[in-house]
Formats: structure tokens, sequence, C-alpha cells
């Protein structure tokens, strides 16, 4: 607590704040040192050290040195990710001159370079997502349905509306209709004068059901139900369970142990396996969404977060859109991004059909698992190090795979490592979910849409009031980026009038009645 220091002999805080300054010069340089190697790109080596920079000031607990700093007005730690060392020579320099009267002769940066971060960031996030659009300063991502195949309109319609990125996801639809997509795409370019930005998103290990055999007339499970999952193709009833699912990552079954959690559709069914077979294994259903049961369907999402499942992040089905990818794709999104190696591997598939044009595509790391954010430094290095670079935090998935409880917070810490090594963010999962398809937003939607542009892009899924909810996503930015950027207040003035009270005896009358 601040109440630790004597804060009329600030030299005691001086002193601890420089060696906290010296441990994280010498503690930052030696992560640099071990990243260096991965790092191709030249521009990225600024970002790079100020990351290493930060994440050796983050492993330190400085709770008592930021609230005594606050006393004397010098609160900037909070929010050093995008300059760190600068943050912590100006306040040494500040608390020096507190101190004794002068500034130390100490070899600080210039002011100019308080901004650099935020300039590189601004660079990596034009290049990766192109223009800033009309009006503000976050970009906003739709998610392609198969009608935007066939309806030349579709798209012009969500540029118009304020959209800036097209995202299909070649785990659906085929190469002609994202062909068709890319087409209408680039007409509607012409007609808008707007540029847009091409996303696709390779599907990775996701586990979906493949097909489902139900003992009921419709397939809806409830607690206490038990359900055989399987990686066959032919279905029978298997130990006479209530339904039978096959799935279509069947080399995960053996991997399946007692005990181990299965959530089923995004954690509307949560199920633990309670016994192993040599077709399969049985789940036993323990919670469901809704009251009376969750119906399934074909290509709902499986997720095991217990299992330790070694399977690769490119499947042959990403393969095959790679070679539609490398030739029409501004960016490609890469699924359950666990660790470094998992990005030298969609490295090496790029090289494989771009050559020496491996490293201009745009490569974003999808962040759903909890590897993944334990992994997050490492794998910006190898991503930043030789790609255009972004992070999505997905926001679906992640909860499933570490809890809705965590994922408030490593929702927050992937933004801040991302900031300090000037990443581009793209927010996603269920923005607007329930206006886009009921047409009118909940309270928390809007809050939660404001909160979004923290992130240089926020990505929206597909339903019937598409438009209406990009036009209402691009408002509340427009807004908000007058208040807000990043995490620190800008301080415009209120839009509140200041009325002045009555005197003590007309405020008691003005009571009367209540």
């Amino acid at each position: 607590m601040a109440n630790d220091y004597d804060l009329k002999a600030p030299q005691i805080l001086l002193d601890d704040l420089m060696t906290l300054r010296n441990d994280v010069v010498e503690e930052g340089r030696e992560i640099f040192a071990s990243w260096d190697h991965a790092i191709a790109r030249k521009e990225f080596r600024p970002c790079a050290l100020n990351m290493a920079y930060y994440m050796a000031l983050r492993r330190r607990n400085v709770v008592d040195i930021q609230e005594a700093l606050s006393a004397y007005g010098l609160s900037s730690l909070g929010r050093a990710e995008s300059r760190v060392m600068q943050n912590l020579d100006a306040v040494v320099q500040t608390l020096s001159m507190v101190a004794d009267g002068c500034g130390r002769e100490l070899n600080y940066a210039e002011l100019t370079d308080q901004y650099r971060g935020r300039e590189y960031l601004e660079a990596q996030s034009l290049e990766i997502f192109g223009q800033k659009p009309p009006g503000r300063d976050t970009h906003i991502m739709v998610t392609l349905p198969p009608e935007a195949a066939q309806d030349g309109k579709f798209i012009r319609r969500l540029i118009e509306a304020g959209t800036t990125c097209l995202r299909i996801n070649c785990a659906h639809d085929t190469p002609e209709m994202w062909q068709q997509m890319i087409d209408h795409a680039r007409k509607a370019e012409k007609d808008t004068g707007r540029r847009v930005k091409i996303c696709m998103d390779i599907a990775g290990p996701k586990t979906r059901i493949r097909q489902l055999l139900s003992r009921r007339q419709n397939p809806v499970v409830l607690p206490g139900d038990r359900i055989f999952l399987t990686g066959r193709q032919i279905l029978e009833n298997f130990a006479a369970c209530d339904l039978v699912i096959s799935c279509t990552l069947p080399e995960i079954i053996p991997h399946l142990m007692e005990g181990d959690h299965i959530y089923i559709d995004d954690g509307r069914v949560i199920g633990r396996v309670v016994e192993r077979q040599r077709a399969g294994v049985v789940v036993e259903i323990d919670k469901v969404l809704k009251e009376k049961g969750v119906r399934l369907k074909a290509e709902k999402g499986l997720n095991f977060p217990d299992a330790d499942i070694p399977i690769d992040i490119i499947t042959d089905q990403d393969r095959q859109a790679l070679d539609f990818i490398c030739q029409h794709a501004d960016m490609v999104a890469v699924s359950f991004v666990k660790d470094a190696r998992d990005i030298v591997l969609v490295q090496e598939e790029l090289a494989e059909r771009m050559g020496d044009r491996a490293d201009e595509m745009a490569v974003i790391a999808k962040i759903e698992t909890l590897a993944g954010v334990n992994n997050l430094p490492e794998i910006i290095v190898q991503g930043a190090g030789k790609n255009p670079f972004g992070v999505m935090i997905a926001r679906g998935d992640l909860a499933v795979e570490v809890g809705y409880i965590r994922l408030a917070e490593l929702q927050e810490e992937i933004l801040w490592i991302c900031e300090s090594g000037s990443i581009p963010v793209i927010w996603a999962t269920q923005v607007l979910e329930t206006m886009v398809k009921s047409g009118i937003p909940t309270r928390a939607e809007m809050t939660d849409a404001a909160s979004s542009r923290r992130a240089e892009c926020v990505m929206m899924n597909k339903g019937p009031h598409i438009f209406e909810a990009v036009e209402t996503l691009a408002a509340v930015h427009e807004r908000m980026m007058h208040n807000v950027s990043k995490k620190a207040a800008k301080l415009r003035a209120l839009n509140i009038a200041i009325k002045l009270w009555p005197e003590s005896d007309e405020l008691e009358g003005s009571r009367e009645g209540y």
C-alpha cells in the first residue's frame, strides 16, 4: 500500500523505482535475446523489445510502488503497455525532481518516443485492415452468409453500413461460393469507392457433430441423459444410450479419459466421460442451457477442455482451403493456435504455396485456448517476426475452454500483451448478437460494443438484421473514439449540465411528500 512508504521521504520510493527500472531493463533484454532469432521483419524489432520489457515488468508485483506513485500524481505505470521504458524513465525523472529538486542525468528518451508504440500499432493496423473508416478508427469485420454469394447487392449494403473487412469461414460453403463472394466484394468496392479486406478463416482441429442417432423423435438432451460419442460413421445404438453422436475428428476419441468434461454447442450442453468402450465413450449430461432440454444438430461444436489431444493445427481440409486462400485473400485466420510451433506450420504452408511472397500474407492467430493465452508472447514473436500479424480474441471457444469466470480476465491480458507488441486485435464472438438476430440489442450488448473499441477491429456474425447492427456498432464507435483510447480516458468534457443546489431550507421543502 502507499502507506508502506513515507511520502515525506520520496527518496526511498525513488530507490525502489530505480531498482525496478534496472531489473526490467536487464530481464527484458534477456527475453528479447531469446526471441531475436525468430524476427526477420526489422520494423517489428522495437515492438518485440517493448513487449519483452512489458513481460519483465508484469512478472513483478508493483502494486505498492504504483499506489505510492499515485499519491504524487505519477500513476502512469498502469498505462505503460506501448511505451514501457519511456514511462518508467519519465516517472523516475519526475520523482527525482521531487526527491532532490532536480532531474537526474540519465539517458532518457525524447518525449516524442512516448508515442512511437502507438505509431507502430497504427502502421500494423493499416497494413492488415487498410485505411481507417470515415469518422471512426475501429474496423468492423462481418462473417459472410451463403446469401452473399448469390446476391450481388448484399456486400454493397454491408460496406455502406460501415463494414471494412469481410470474413469467409472456410468450414462452410464451397470454393465456388467463396469466389462469388469475393467477386461481389470487388464490384462493391468499385461502386462505393471503399476498399475492403478479405479474411479467410481455416477451421483447424475444430471438432463438430457429424451425425446423430436418437431413440427419441427429437434429439433433445436433458440432465442425466447418456450420450455415446464415437468416431465411427455408421451409427448403431451403442451401450443403449439416449443419443449416439459421431464426431468429425475420430482420432480424438482415444484421448478422452473418464472424468474429462465435454462441452457441446458452445457450452449449451455440458457432460463428462463416465465410461470408455472400444467404439467410443459414454458421456453423462450434467447441465443444459434450457429447462426443457437442448436439441442437438449436426455441425454443432464439441470442446474437450480437460483432454490433452496431440493433433496438428492444420487439417487436410484446411490445406485444400489454403490453396484458394493464398490466391485470393488478404489475411488468413488460424483457429486454435496453442504455441509458436503452430505459427511455424502455418508459415511453412504459406511458403509452399506463395514462395517469396509468403511474408506478405497477413496471419491472424485466433486465441481460444488457455495454452494460446499462456504462450501469447512467443506466438506474437513468431508470427509478427515474419508476417503482418494480428490476434483474434475468439471469446466463444475461449469461454468454453477456460470457463466464463476467467474469460474477462484473460481478455484483458490478451489486450495488454498485444498492445505492448503493437499487435492489432480483433474482438470477436457474440458482438450485438441479439440485435443481429432480432433487430433489438440488449443493454449488456451495447456496453460490450462500447468496450470493443479497445480493439483495432470488431467481428460480427451473420444474421437477418446485420445491416442495422453494423450501423449501430459504427455509431457507438464513432462516439466512443472521442472518450477512450485503449484503456486511457481522453478526459473530454462531459455532456452533463451542472445544476447548483438550492439553499438548504429550499431543499428540505422540496422533499415534502416523499
